[in-house]
């Protein structure tokens, strides 16, 4: 089992975000958590999963000088991708609503990418999620972002939360990637990794 492998090394995860933690307590991973502020900023020419690709990696970057040799850093990064713009987490309510009702019927993508960084190596790989939304109500918006307030996520909305159960049609790809982290992807990579080490 991965479990006992990874016994031999320090897994970081650079990441605030409970629904990630959950994940890796679910798969059973022993992990810290150290977080650095870094300015999620990237070069306009990007598009699509080149996006979460750059800004995992930049996330990765304070860390890089302390790592030691045991240690394996877990960076990661979503976006919502709809006609060709990236949308990240909204600033307040007005722009969330305003994210929701473009994101109405339509579909969209949801693109992470999960950066590994060890004092050797660093690999970043990524998944991608076609959501189609149903034709949602102003009322039904604002309700969902006044109750559930997802400032916190990339294109203002939670598919796990009472939006997913009403709004979303059906989804194309990983459940687990549209809620923060595609995790059979980052379990993959991580034994890949130790496989190639071992």
């Amino acid at each position: 089992m991965l479990q006992e492998t990874l016994k031999n090394y320090n897994i970081i995860l650079a990441s605030g975000s409970p629904r990630r933690h959950q994940f890796f307590r679910e798969l059973g991973i022993d992990f810290e958590i150290r977080l650095k502020n870094v300015e999620e900023i990237y070069p306009e020419r990007l598009r699509g999963s080149d996006i979460p690709d750059y800004l995992a990696q930049l996330k990765a970057l304070p860390f890089r000088e302390e790592l030691q040799e045991k240690d394996i850093l877990i960076t990661s990064d979503t976006i919502v991708w709809h006609r060709e713009k990236a949308l990240g987490k909204p600033k307040n309510r007005e722009e969330a609503v305003e994210m929701i009702k473009t994101l109405s019927n339509d579909s969209h993508e949801v693109i992470t990418s999960i950066c590994f960084t060890t004092p050797h190596l660093q690999k970043t790989v990524n998944a991608t999620t076609k959501v189609f939304f149903n034709s949602l109500t102003n009322g039904e918006i604002t309700h969902y972002i006044d109750r559930f307030k997802p400032f916190d996520k990339a294109g203002a909305y939670g598919i796990q939360e009472w939006i997913g159960l009403v709004g979303i049609r059906k989804i194309e790809g990983s459940y687990f990637n549209v809620v923060g982290l595609p995790v059979h992807l980052m379990y993959n990579t991580l034994k890949g990794l130790i496989e190639e080490n071992t």
